[in-house]
C-alpha cells in the first residue's frame, strides 16, 4: 500500500506538471506540430536520464524516492521518458539493432492501435 501511495501522489503531481506545460505551450505553436507534446517528452527523457545517472553513480535514491519520482512523477509527466529510457538501455547494452526494433516497432504498432481503435468506434 505504501508503494502504490509513493506512486499516486507521484503521478497526480507528475500530470499537474504536464497540464501545465501543455498549457504553457498551447501559447506557443509551431504550424502543425504538436509542440506541448514535444516538449513534455523530451524533458521527460532529459529529466530520466539525469535521475538514471544520478542512480547509478551516486547510488543517492532509495526504493521509495525512486518509486515516487521515476515511477510516480515522470510517470504521470510523460511515459515516452521510460521508452526512451528503455532504448537507451538496450543501446548502452550493445543491443542497438534491438534498439531500432523497439523504437520502430513501438511507434508503428502504437500509431496503428489509434487507428483501429478509432476506426473501431467511428464505424458505429
Amino acid at each position: 500500500m505504501h508503494a502504490i501511495f509513493l506512486v499516486g501522489a507521484g503521478g497526480a503531481i507528475g500530470a499537474v506538471m504536464r497540464y501545465w506545460t501543455s498549457a504553457a505551450m498551447l501559447r506557443i505553436w509551431l504550424g502543425d506540430l504538436p509542440l506541448a507534446t514535444f516538449v513534455v517528452n523530451v524533458v521527460g527523457c532529459f529529466a530520466i536520464g539525469l535521475l538514471a545517472g544520478a542512480a547509478e553513480t551516486r547510488s543517492v535514491f532509495t526504493d521509495d524516492v525512486r518509486l515516487f519520482l521515476v515511477v510516480g512523477i515522470l510517470g504521470g509527466f510523460t511515459t515516452f521518458s521510460s521508452f526512451g529510457f528503455e532504448a537507451f538501455e538496450l543501446i548502452r547494452r550493445g543491443h542497438a539493432m534491438l534498439a531500432v526494433f523497439h523504437v520502430a516497432w513501438q511507434c508503428v504498432l502504437g500509431t496503428g492501435a489509434v487507428a483501429v481503435g478509432y476506426s473501431l468506434l467511428r464505424a458505429r
